[in-house]
């Protein structure tokens, strides 16, 4: 069928809203009414040649008594769904009595196949069954679709000759015409489209993204196409056309599976219902209702192709909740065993969960097969930097990189999206790198890569052409180093984060006032009271000395208490003084444990003996610093150049260094702007002066 055709019925299903769902109907809610009716116009048009075969089928089914007879009645409709019930659409057109109408509508319904009835009850289309009744244009609304200038029916319309009068749509066409339905109901209600429709040009993008690479890689066989967060299915359907079409023009037979997920139910339905339209009723059952995170329905599957627009900056709390809560997640997809950590942790903060979404299709990459798995997904750019090392998103992003997962990012332009202005990127990721991209990331920035659109759609005011779509993946499957496109080496992204500290330094001496401040205390106010009348009000610049008398004081008058307690009243009796002696931690035999001042272990001598001790730091003087991978010289070098010139005194402590992982799209790509000369500012200065010359003169002398 030829594009105005496909037009033409678009144009009509489009205007059925206009013509009966006004003044009853919102806009906005025109969509709750159509696209169901549309599905049930185009399966009642496939059904009508077998419902007689059908009815008789259910007659006998019900006369030996079966129970389960949804696979006979299939095979009798020759369908992947049928309609039990004794109607047709044309039987409930001349309907006279509204409520006779609407009982036998009802039943209608109730006779569909049970795949169908579940894309009815998502759609919530029994809940308009009230308000069409009563509006009495139920009626008026079934006659619309059986039109008879307007064929839903995948066989010809014949003229009295038995001429072609209305040519067939066939499984394809129909899903096109539904398709279009869709774009045209999600840009009117653009506010709400980005959350469950990606643009088709960004679509288009993705899926060539996936497939050129290897596209002279692709042999005839069976694949399988998985979108996690499949909304209206709208990916799946382009990445199998193009899959196809490439395999066409290579001359290899390819057999493609359709899987995806979808939680919200109105999109769900739609999904599923493009499938069926299609005549794809196998992969209609592919298509699961739920939420891919804490409800996977593909645990053990694994697929050759994945792409998706998952929510971002949206909560996953609710998942969490269901998964155990942040402690007690035992989910293997996202706490693994990695590096040295037995409990690698990819969990991100609640308020956003879009790494997840890529983890969980990671986790179901072919490994066995020539290709592997290829990912295109799309993600904001907190997915870029957010998270500190250690944490869930740097996690994932480490996870990723070591694992030489990450093929490229593309930045797109702003504004591309309908309901977000905010900066997007592409994710390409897969298993089977080529031999030149082994080890190594490609970064795009596409920003300025784009056309305007004549009238915006919501956020919406720019596409990508045929042109900008061929030079982004031109650089994809050719990489090269341009001012638009910058390879590096996976190390680039990763760093140590370092923790710097300082030590302790206190200045301590009793006075009663510090004494009182532990009244609240009794029995450590009855040993500090002891303690203060041996000691005094001497000051002490060395906190260790200060121990040391107390710990003297005490054995002299033999005064009971724990370390824990006199811990305590020490610290009352003393300040932070940074010209005060380093308070020593822990002290170790000379030999025992070799100095390292790098790491916190200075030598030093106590009691005329040569020792290496460990000062405790002051945690108010903690600092982190973050250490490129590639540093020359690595940590040390770092902290000799970049920490010790200014605080001589400082260490790192090795126990807390941990390695993460940040793009950084700006510092790549960033052009500053050229400051203007003196020259330029001096001229832009006497303009002004020339412009507002005698100015104040004209005020003064009218108020005078």
């Amino acid at each position: 069928m030829n594009h105005t055709t496909q037009n033409i019925i678009v144009n009509f299903v489009w205007n059925i809203a206009d013509d009966v769902l006004r003044d009853v109907y919102v806009r906005g809610k025109y969509r709750d009414v159509i696209l169901p009716m549309t599905v049930i116009r185009r399966l009642d048009a496939l059904l009508e040649h077998t419902k007689e075969a059908v009815l008789k089928m259910k007659e006998t089914l019900d006369s030996a008594g079966i129970a389960n007879q949804d696979a006979a009645l299939c095979q009798a409709s020759g369908e992947a769904f049928f309609n039990s019930s004794p109607f047709t659409l044309k039987d409930l057109k001349n309907r006279a009595k509204r409520q006779q109408l609407k009982a036998d509508f009802e039943a209608y319904l109730d006779g569909f196949s049970p795949n169908v009835q579940e894309i009815l009850d998502k759609f919530k289309f029994r809940n308009q069954i009230p308000t069409l009744v009563e509006a009495e244009i139920l009626g008026a609304l079934i006659e619309k679709y059986l039109n008879p200038d307007i064929n839903l029916s995948p066989k010809p319309v014949l003229d009295a000759d038995g001429n072609e009068k209305i040519p067939g749509l066939d499984n394809h066409s129909m899903g096109t015409v539904f398709e279009e339905l869709i774009r045209r109901f999600n840009e009117e209600n653009n506010e709400e489209a980005g959350e469950h429709f990606t643009p088709r040009d960004v679509v288009k993008l993705m899926a060539d993204l996936i497939f050129l690479p290897i596209a002279d890689q692709i042999e005839s066989g069976t694949y399988l196409v998985y979108d996690g967060a499949c909304g209206t299915g709208g990916m799946l359907t382009v990445a199998e056309d193009r899959l196809q079409n490439l395999a066409s023009e290579t001359g290899k037979e390819v057999s493609i599976h359709l899987y995806g997920q979808e939680i919200q139910p109105e999109t769900y339905a739609i999904a599923k219902a493009d499938l069926l339209l299609k005549g794809e009723g196998a992969e209609a059952d592919n298509i699961k209702y739920g939420s891919t995170l804490s409800a996977d329905a593909f645990i053990s599957n694994q697929f050759d192709f994945m792409l998706s627009n998952p929510p971002y900056g949206k909560s996953w709390k609710t998942d969490l909740e269901r998964m155990g809560g942040k402690s007690d997640i035992k989910d293997p997809r996202f706490i693994i065993e990695y590096g040295d950590d037995p409990e690698y942790k990819m969990l991100t903060r609640s308020s956003d969960g879009q790494l997840m979404f890529l983890v969980n299709k990671l986790m179901k990459m072919k490994t066995s097969s020539k290709l592997g798995s290829r990912i295109a997904q799309v993600h904001n750019g907190s997915s870029l930097f957010t998270g500190d090392a250690g944490q869930g998103e740097s996690n994932i992003r480490r996870w990723i990189i070591e694992n030489d997962w990450l093929e490229a990012i593309i930045a797109l332009p702003e504004n591309i999206f309908y309901n977000t202005g905010i900066s997007t990127y592409i994710w390409v990721l897969t298993n089977q790198k080529s031999k030149e991209r082994k080890g190594k990331v490609q970064l795009i920035d596409a920003t300025n890569w784009y056309q305007s659109l004549r009238k915006n759609m919501g956020k919406k005011n720019c596409e990508l052409n045929e042109s900008h779509i061929q030079n982004i993946c031109k650089l994809i499957s050719q990489p090269e180093k341009t001012e638009q496109s910058k390879i590096f080496t996976n190390e680039a992204f990763g760093y140590y984060k370092v923790i710097v500290e300082r030590p302790l330094r206190l200045k301590s001496q009793f006075t009663k006032k510090r004494v009182e401040q532990l009244r609240d205390k009794k029995k450590l106010h009855d040993i500090a009271k002891e303690i203060f009348t041996i000691v005094g009000e001497e000051v002490f610049t060395d906190y260790n000395l200060f121990m040391d008398k107390i710990d003297s004081a005490m054995n002299d008058q033999d005064i009971k208490a724990t370390a824990g307690q006199k811990k305590t009243i020490a610290r009352t009796m003393s300040e932070i003084d940074e010209s005060a002696e380093a308070v020593i931690k822990k002290s170790h035999k000379k030999g025992k444990i070799e100095a390292n001042p790098l790491y916190g272990l200075y030598e030093t001598t106590i009691n005329g003996k040569k020792a290496v001790v460990e000062y405790e730091p002051d945690t108010n003087l903690r600092d982190s610093e973050q250490v490129p991978l590639l540093e020359d010289g690595g940590i040390p070098a770092f902290i000799e150049r970049e920490v010790l010139p200014y605080t001589p005194d400082a260490w790192v402590d090795k126990s807390k260094t941990q390695i993460g992982y940040e793009i950084s799209f700006t510092k790549h790509f960033y052009k500053p702007i050229p400051m203007r000369t003196l020259d330029e500012i001096k001229a832009d200065i006497f303009a002004i002066e020339q412009e507002t010359e005698g100015l104040l003169e004209a005020i003064v002398g009218e108020a005078d």
